[in-house]
């Protein structure tokens, strides 16, 4: 029987719950170093054809290292990396099937927009006439016939960033790499932008490849995510599960907001797991089974958005606590309530502004009900 998704599918589309497919990018026990850093520690990974594929993680986690590994710019101390079949230790750049779009595009500020996208392919002397088809077939995919002529000075962000991803499909490489690829365009422009990325990919059938520290974009644009941390990867998921079952406290922090209670297996019963936190008065009954035994400290995480509010007790059968409002944050669409629930427990509650009225009924210093369904959150172990 085929698994269930979790939470929304971008497209019917996930070759890695296939035990026969074959990947088209692997990483068999990298290792890096830098001197004594170790940059990427011992790691393996398996990325599909036509997959949208994110690196995520924080500064120095690795992400940029495994990139330029796959492109040819850094060579693996320990293990080996193919594509399509092929080791690729020793290969060098120009000869990997392989392009990379760099974080600053690095267009070439002599050249029109037409003179970028070309130059690659006449490094690779292509005839005259296949050029020139092949830039106006990139322009035309991107947008930008109308701004051939122009240099990058007289473009905006968004345009020249839309060179540069023209400049790198125009070669037709089997995988096209993007590093921070929209970490120069503003708030609204980036997130117009990553719905584009992931219209284009799936036009063009392309595998991509992209780093990024936000989670957002990662999020948005990629059917799995690959979580990073001090050059391990920590969960490889979709992002629906990285979002709903992440594998550990570090994943549940990264990825979000999050409440993280720490708390004890009073019992297991079946399907439930019961938990007993310090500082509430009732138990904590989640629907799900724990690896955990009875007595031993686990951490239940909820999302804020999976937390009620209410000044009357919620009814019997629900997970509940009292506290009183400390914070609350206006952020237009929603709005973010903290409440300390104990001494040492701020729960934060998210709530969708659904009217236009600015009048809140819950204000400071409330005492209110927290509640949530015994299978809004996840146990952690670690």
């Amino acid at each position: 029987m085929a698994k269930k998704p979790i939470g929304p599918v971008r497209r019917s589309f996930a070759p890695w719950e296939n035990p026969d497919a074959k990947p088209f990018i692997e990483f068999r026990n990298v290792t890096k170093r830098f001197g004594d850093f170790t940059a990427v520690d011992n790691l393996s990974l398996k990325i599909y054809e036509r997959e949208f594929f994110a690196l995520l993680g924080g500064s120095g986690c690795g992400k940029t290292t495994m990139m330029r590994m796959l492109a040819g710019f850094e060579e693996p101390n320990e293990g080996e990396i193919f594509l399509d079949g092929q080791n690729l230790r020793g290969v060098p750049p120009y000869r990997r099937p392989a392009n990379m779009m760099f974080q600053s595009y690095a267009l070439f500020p002599h050249m029109t927009v037409e003179g970028n996208v070309a130059f690659g392919l006449k490094q690779d002397r292509l005839p005259k006439g296949e050029i020139e088809a092949r830039v106006q077939e990139m322009l035309k995919l991107v947008k930008l016939e109308a701004f051939a002529k122009r240099k990058p000075h007289q473009l905006s962000g968004g345009q020249r960033q839309r060179v540069a991803l023209a400049r790198s499909l125009a070669k037709k490489p089997k995988v096209l790499l993007l590093d921070e690829p929209l970490g120069a365009l503003d708030r609204k422009l980036r997130e117009e932008t990553q719905f584009e990325l992931t219209d284009l990919q799936a036009e063009l059938g392309m595998t991509f490849l992209i780093v990024t520290h936000d989670q957002e974009e990662a999020m948005t644009v990629a059917d799995r995510i690959a979580v990073m941390d001090k050059g391990r990867i920590i969960q490889v998921a979709t992002p629906a599960e990285i979002y709903e079952v992440p594998n550990s406290r570090f994943v549940a922090d990264f990825i979000g907001s999050i409440n993280m209670i720490e708390a004890k297996v009073a019992t297991r019963n079946g399907e439930a797991t019961h938990l007993r936190a310090s500082g509430f008065d009732r138990e904590i009954v989640v629907d799900q089974q724990t690896e955990a035994s009875v007595g031993d400290t686990v951490w239940f995480a909820i999302r804020p958005e999976k937390v009620r509010l209410s000044f009357d007790a919620p009814a019997d059968g629900c997970n509940a606590v009292q506290g009183e409002i400390w914070d609350i944050g206006y952020l237009g669409d929603v709005s973010i309530f903290h409440a300390k629930a104990t001494e040492d427990v701020v729960l934060k509650s998210t709530v969708a502004n659904v009217t236009r009225t600015v009048e809140r009924p819950i204000s400071w210093d409330d005492r209110v009900w927290l509640s949530w369904d015994r299978d809004a959150g996840v146990i952690l172990t670690r």
